[in-house]
């Protein structure tokens, strides 16, 4: 889905040197109604049923499937989604209090119950939970309280007006005031993730951007680990953790839950092409090169 941490920023190897605008920004519209899916079921075989029927939907949506409760909720702490589809006898934790759970960390996430017993509906909808489903899973029924339950969606507003500035020196807002980081490390690992425009970066590609030529050791990796850290306590404290997204020991920002004047840029917004005075992210030696792009884009147009 993403293009991997070594290779160049997507928007320079998708667009080359100028053909930035409609193609970009209907990438980005498409992935603001991506829905994504999690599926919990200790049964390996029926797990993956479910996950194929899942991915059949008419949406299209991102599906991924966990045979372990702990792990499913680990990911949603994480990771935003929309519908969990859950079993309700597992070892580790039961579907019923993994439910719980997920409406405590994510009440937007709506669950559907698939499961082999209808004893639990009173339980399951006291819970507020969207749909209950009896095994076998039936395809039409499963597509039916997905319908229902992405129709119970409110409408996303953004809590937060997120502005992130690239041109000159490098500032995150929130609600008009300057989010402070404290390690100076963590803000240029934030930058670097904003200048890969929403592609997953691997943790030692990021170490070799943020430190050069140091050797990525373990002792590196502790370091690095830190830094993480400290960018993500900085992000949840300021309401706004949601848009790093963490997967498979890499890392990556959410361009469509922010304002970027590098991505208004190439999106073609005159304000901030009219913004661009030949500075980007001044403090970084990393961001010469969508520097030098950026310049000639402004010498073509």
């Amino acid at each position: 889905m993403y293009t991997d941490g070594n290779s160049l920023p997507r928007y320079m190897q998708q667009y080359g040197t100028m053909a930035f605008g409609n193609d970009e920004k209907e990438r980005r519209l498409e992935k603001v109604k991506d829905i994504r899916m999690v599926c919990v079921d200790d049964e390996k075989p029926v797990l993956e049923v479910v996950k194929d029927a899942c991915c059949r939907l008419p949406w299209h949506p991102e599906v991924h499937a966990f045979n372990r409760a702990l792990a499913a909720l680990d990911f949603i702490m994480e990771n935003p989604v929309d519908i969990a589809l859950l079993d309700i006898h597992m070892p580790d934790l039961n579907g019923l209090s993994l439910a719980a759970r997920i409406k405590e960390q994510s009440p937007d996430t709506a669950v559907i119950f698939l499961t082999g017993y209808a004893g639990y509906a009173v339980e399951a909808f006291a819970l507020h939970v969207s749909g209950y489903l009896m095994k076998p899973l039936d395809e039409q029924q499963l597509a039916a309280e997905v319908e229902y339950a992405l129709s119970q969606r409110k409408a996303v507003q953004p809590k937060h007006h997120i502005m992130v500035r690239t041109f000159g020196e490098f500032d995150l807002t929130v609600d008009g005031k300057v989010v402070s980081f404290s390690r100076a490390k963590a803000k240029e690992l934030f930058a670097y993730l904003i200048d890969r425009h929403g592609g997953y970066v691997t943790r030692a590609f990021l170490y070799a951007a943020l430190f050069e030529e140091k050797v990525y050791d373990r002792p590196a990796q502790k370091y690095l680990d830190v830094i993480i850290r400290s960018l993500r306590q900085t992000l949840q404290k300021a309401g706004i953790g949601e848009i790093l997204e963490m997967s498979g020991g890499s890392l990556r920002i959410c361009p469509e839950k922010l304002e970027c004047d590098l991505y208004q840029f190439l999106d073609g917004n005159i304000d901030a092409i009219k913004a661009y005075r030949g500075e980007y992210m001044n403090a970084y030696s990393w961001a010469s090169l969508t520097e030098a792009l950026a310049d000639r884009v402004m010498w073509k147009g």
